[in-house]
């Protein structure tokens, strides 16, 4: 007898994961539903996780009290803090991991879930009923009943993978494709396309001359995505490798145009315009000479190697024949040639911010489904949609909604539902209006109190928060009471190319100038150093960091809240349902027609649809009275 759920995940990806760990852990009975349990949050393409704009993302899913970040923590074989010369806005962390521990790693973590059960096997058909779901049935027959249904299919749906003229039916390769549901989605209504993905090459390290690339190693001071103690990487730290194409690469890599299927019009759908082919990035940027290529290590002690800049989905000889001419690669041996790969996905516009979808009641998406590209923002949709699902069936009437200025997750699924997709959506920290806000350093301070008062974040979490922002205080209030005297400083401000002190002055002055570190400070000030013992010796980084960012960009900061708290007074205007688009003539055609169709929730919502125009957004709130 297969019991009743309240949640049924479909996909066991990074998105599935997410939602069924935060479904089951709000108390939702959770059944997660997979084709294969030896890849549970399988890194199907680089073995990366975070990045630009990515590494915020995996943080917030942290402070939500998801588990994306302490995976990438246990698994990480090198961190690195990007963007680090640029403001504390733009800082984004980013692991290389172990891609076989992050899949036992999930593993682990999802069989220690008490409400969530496991099951292997392929869901074909959506119980429907009145335009609402009740459930699933799998491929051998089986009925799964429950209350909501979240699908994370990822590249499954339709699934077909391409290398030169061969064309392979599945969604990874060696992996089948998921058939059925597209069409019966289709037939309910569901706008529907297909987009593309691809993979690199993977690399036989014995064969790779590393004496001919730079050596890129991680960072020294040792930063990690998951604000938990505990969660740090006990693997060896290896180094990634940076190579170059050349014209030679170049030219060889044209000779197989003709049977490309990028070019002889085989693919017909769109691919992510910031992670192009190398096909691509010959046509689009023809006059190039080289581009950079990076060599990443699959695990700790693997002698895989992750091919970054080199996606294909040329002929494997045409492939092969290339590598050959990259520097350091002369003698290369591959294990398997990149690919391309076609997959159906469905219009975003056709959900809620909480991810429900307008068609089919207690129905979710979350993840590639939705046109988007990435681990970690599949990850975010996927805890956001497992929250709200959970919310479905146990508060109907509430419902978990991440604000723009609130969130790079709010900044995602807003884009989403309101924009929609026409190529695979890939998150920057140029999409975000208020960088300053959505740092990574505070996500914790953004979003933990608010899962905690879910029932998602943990109490351990919010006594972590605290600790960390009294301390933070505490700093702050030192360096404004603190005088420093000219001779402890004057030589380091002599080295550091700024101007020396003539008299005594407070600590948090120095602190200001862009020249200076705290931790330069910390160095040469005695009684500073001693001041900082009461901060816990494995959170000093976190702590010291994020009080100096506190005090060198509180002007910054406290601007943007401002301007955050303006542009709010629209997001509390709720239009949803009070207007019939469609016979307001006083707004233009395109507007009529895009209110109609995406049915915005408030005014803010309205505003950021394109082709709606501040002209139409002053007749809405005319015709509200305001």
């Amino acid at each position: 007898m297969i019991p009743f759920y309240d949640v049924i995940v479909v996909g066991g990806g990074h998105a599935g994961c997410e939602a069924a760990a935060a479904a089951a852990n709000l108390g939702s009975k959770t059944l997660l539903i997979t084709m294969d349990m030896t890849k549970y949050g399988q890194m199907s393409c680089n073995p990366a996780m975070g990045g630009i704009a990515k590494g915020q993302i995996v943080r917030e899913i942290d402070a939500l009290g998801g588990y994306s970040g302490i995976i990438a923590d246990k698994t990480t074989i090198q961190f690195r803090m990007l963007n680090k010369s640029k403001g504390p806005a733009m800082w984004s962390p980013r692991a290389q991991n172990d891609r076989f521990r992050f899949v036992e790693v999930w593993r682990d973590i999802l069989e220690s879930i008490p409400q969530l059960d496991l099951w292997q096997d392929v869901v074909t058909q959506l119980i429907i009923k009145d335009n609402k779901v009740e459930g699933v049935v799998s491929k051998i027959g089986i009925e799964f009943k429950a209350k909501t249904v979240i699908l994370t299919n990822g590249t499954f749906l339709n699934g077909l993978m391409h290398i030169g003229a061969a064309k392979l039916k599945g969604g990874r390769i060696g992996e089948a494709a998921s058939y059925n549901i597209s069409e019966q989605l289709f037939d309910l209504g569901f706008k529907t396309g297909r987009l593309k993905t691809g993979t690199p090459v993977r690399i036989d390290g014995r064969s790779i001359d590393f004496s001919k690339m730079t050596e890129q190693k991680g960072d020294v001071s040792h930063y990690k995505f998951s604000y938990l103690p505990g969660t740090e990487s006990k693997l060896k730290q290896r180094s990634c490798w940076i190579t170059h194409t050349s014209l030679d690469v170049h030219n060889e890599l044209e000779k197989g145009f003709e049977a490309s299927p990028m070019f002889d019009g085989t693919i017909q759908s769109t691919g992510p315009r910031y992670c192009p082919s190398i096909e691509s990035k010959l046509v689009t940027f023809a006059e190039k000479e080289k581009h950079q290529l990076f060599l990443e290590p699959e695990g700790e002690k693997t002698i895989e190697y992750y091919l970054n800049g080199f996606s294909s989905s040329l002929p494997w000889e045409v492939q092969y024949k290339a590598l050959k001419k990259i520097k350091g690669l002369e003698n290369v041996k591959i294990f398997r040639p990149g690919y391309a790969i076609e997959y159906d996905y469905f219009e975003p516009t056709q959900l809620n911010q909480t991810l429900e979808t307008k068609i089919v009641k207690n129905l979710f998406f979350a993840g590639q489904i939705n046109g988007t590209t990435g681990y970690e923002e599949a990850g975010a949709q996927g805890i956001m949609a497992g929250i709200n699902a959970h919310l479905k069936c146990h508060k109907p009437n509430e419902e978990f909604v991440l604000k723009r200025n609130e969130a790079y997750i709010g900044v995602l699924i807003d884009d989403l539902v309101t924009k929609g997709v026409d190529e695979p959506y890939r998150m920057f920290t140029s999409r975000a209006e208020f960088r300053i806000l959505l740092r990574q350093d505070n996500a914790d301070v953004r979003l933990t109190k608010k899962s905690y008062k879910l029932g998602l974040a943990s109490l351990e979490r919010v006594e972590l928060l605290k600790e960390k922002m009294t301390l933070i205080e505490e700093i702050i209030d030192f360096t404004k009471s603190f005088s420093v005297k000219q001779r402890f400083v004057n030589q380091l401000l002599i080295e550091k190319g700024t101007t020396e002190l003539k008299q005594s002055v407070k600590l948090f002055d120095i602190i200001l100038r862009p020249q200076i570190s705290i931790f330069d400070l910390i160095e040469v000030i005695t009684p500073f150093q001693t001041f900082l013992k009461k901060v816990p010796e494995s959170r000093k980084m976190e702590i010291i960091e994020g009080a100096e960012i506190m005090i060198k960009y509180d002007g910054y900061i406290n601007r943007e809240k401002l301007l955050a708290e303006k542009l709010d007074k629209f997001e509390n205007i709720n239009i949803e349902n009070r207007f019939k688009y469609s016979e307001i003539k006083s707004i233009s055609t395109e507007a009529r027609q895009k209110l109609e169709k995406i049915n915005p929730k408030t005014i803010g919502q309205a505003k950021r649809i394109s082709g709606v125009s501040p002209s139409d957004i002053n007749v809405l709130l005319i015709l509200l009275g305001r």
